[in-house]
């Protein structure tokens, strides 16, 4: 233990929130009220709106690496969209009619004007500094070619354009406008090729990792809060009185662990988190088995490109392609340098996380999910040739990918980079077996004690309308309280608010956090033609 780690100690014993004794082999016993089992945006996230709701609770966070946002979070491991649905085309399916169903892209751009607020109130209250340190304007453009797809663009346009969350996008067809947006998309592509984009000055690109890394650095410089890195949880169990005892391995030293005593245990793990969430034996985890999906990208830093291309662009699957093989090319900003990222092309591994063991599928597998597992894996068939396909592409066929986008690309400007590991969720389903489930979802136990998170996108996105469901689902007695109330809305005063049918709220939202975060303004949409200053005015009065 570092001299760091018993100061830190000393001061919670003081306080009555953790004790220490010692066991037959020497081993620490601590007792908290919070174990956050994994150093990521979720537990970071739940951990500050816990501390503001709760300031006296004592909290300790394990991490098996040695420093937090190693996994997911990380900036260089994930594709950095702020999902908004702005550019993202299959957050809009198309029905056999042609009907275009904007309903899931509405619901998650209404969870990242949360996650907005909420990034904003950590600005005014100085847990987060330099915004443009983790978020910055980044326009979002869908692009197609082809009859069909452009038919496709053209009607989602019309299906979101007078939504008051997407007044912002832009539609065209015309090279020349499309060029003004994406000069290097555009040139040396062939000019009768037909191809159509939307464009909107609202989108962003977020650096979930610089979040993490800023939110943890505020909790662990509260004195009831315990940071233990190199820490690899080894067993979860639960104690008489209802708590849970998590016994921690220290990575460095063979045979040294800790055991810790917690009211409520948040296991955000990320693909690491579904073991952990079987482990702990509650019933709630036997309805999910996982199916691990990596991914590469292509990447530049060569400012000749970087320079010439600001924008995340998404395009459409390919016929017969799962979801999250839609092809996009991202402008990042990362430690305040661009980098451009064109993929994902699929990997598959085994391992649940990029620093995972591959026996990590196999251990995951139990009696109680083998079932589900072996139904999604012969109806989702085309996931299953999909990734042979991707596992067989070379650098040739990479290139190709891109110059789909970037016409004059050349192979010795880019490099392949391993991004992170994601876990694709499998539940048991009563009429088909098993299903293939997309998205983030919550596992809590009945009683509240336990709670996990399983998914992948748009995840870290809408970080905080996820903890504040948990928080609805694990604390939903003191949620209900007025303290708890009146602290949540501090926070994030569009809890609960639905933006997207009140054009007045939203554009409160868009501009106050705009403001704060030092992001591009939103078009001058609201009815009256002037500011509306409720929102700002409690984003800036509320710390």
């Amino acid at each position: 233990m570092t001299i760091q780690e018993n100061a830190k100690r000393d001061a919670l014993s003081e306080r009555g929130n953790v004790f220490h004794s010692r066991g037959e082999s020497g081993n620490d016993f601590e007792k908290v009220d919070v174990l956050f089992i994994g150093g990521g945006i979720m537990s970071a996230t739940l951990g500050v709106l816990l501390h503001e709701l709760e300031p006296g609770w004592s909290m300790a966070m394990v991490e098996r690496l040695d420093e937090v946002a190693a996994e997911s979070s990380n900036g260089w491991n994930n594709a950095g969209t702020g999902h908004t649905a702005l550019a993202e085309l299959n957050y809009t399916p198309q029905s056999s009619s042609g009907k275009i169903d904007i309903s899931k892209a509405v619901r998650i751009n209404e969870d990242f004007q949360i996650s907005r607020q909420f990034w904003a109130w950590g600005v005014s209250r100085g847990i987060l500094k330099q915004p443009k340190s983790f978020i910055n304007t980044t326009p979002h453009m869908s692009f197609v070619w082809g009859d069909e797809n452009v038919r496709f663009l053209k009607a989602r346009h019309e299906a979101l354009r007078n939504n008051s969350l997407f007044q912002s996008m832009q539609y065209s067809e015309s090279h020349k406008q499309i060029a003004e947006w994406v000069p290097l998309m555009m040139e040396g592509r062939d000019a009768r090729q037909k191809v159509a984009a939307t464009w909107s000055s609202m989108g962003t690109d977020v650096n979930f990792g610089e979040i993490t890394h800023q939110f943890v650095r505020y909790l662990d410089s509260q004195s009831n809060f315990n940071l233990l890195l190199n820490s690899d949880v080894q067993q979860i169990a639960r104690n008489e009185n209802g708590s849970w005892r998590v016994t921690v391995g220290d990575t460095r030293r063979h045979g040294h662990s800790r055991r810790i005593d917690a009211r409520f245990v948040f296991v955000g793990a990320g693909g690491g988190s579904l073991p952990l969430l079987q482990a702990s034996g509650i019933p709630e985890a036997k309805e999910y088995g996982g199916f691990p999906v990596g991914g590469s990208f292509l990447v530049t830093e060569s400012s000749a490109i970087t320079c010439r291309h600001f924008a995340k662009v998404y395009g459409k699957a390919s016929v017969g392609s799962p979801p999250m093989s839609v092809p996009h090319l991202d402008t990042r900003i990362l430690d305040g340098k661009k980098a451009l990222l064109f993929g994902p092309f699929a990997t598959f591994s085994t391992k649940f996380l990029k620093n995972g063991s591959y026996s990590d599928l196999l251990a995951s597998t139990r009696m109680n999910n083998i079932v589900p597992m072996a139904r999604v894996g012969l109806s989702e068939f085309s996931l299953i040739k999909y990734l042979a396909g991707q596992l067989m592409l070379s650098d040739a066929d990479r290139l190709h990918a891109l110059q789909e986008y970037l016409p004059r690309a050349r192979q010795e400007d880019w490099r392949l980079w391993q991004a992170g590991q994601r876990v694709q969720i499998i539940k048991r389903d009563k009429l088909k077996g098993g299903v293939l489930k997309l998205g983030t979802e919550i596992v809590c136990a009945k009683d509240g004690s336990i709670a996990g998170l399983l998914g992948a996108s748009p995840g870290a996105s809408t970080a905080a309308p996820i903890m504040l469901n948990l928080l609805e689902m694990a604390f939903k007695d003191q949620l209900r309280t007025p303290a708890w109330q009146a602290t949540i809305r501090k926070i994030v005063p569009g809890y609960g608010t639905q933006l997207a049918s009140d054009p007045r709220k939203a554009y409160e939202s868009l501009s106050a956090t705009s403001e704060i975060l030092q992001l591009s303004a939103p078009p001058k949409w609201h009815p009256s033609g002037q500011d509306a200053p409720g929102m700002a005015m409690a984003l800036h009065s509320r710390a």
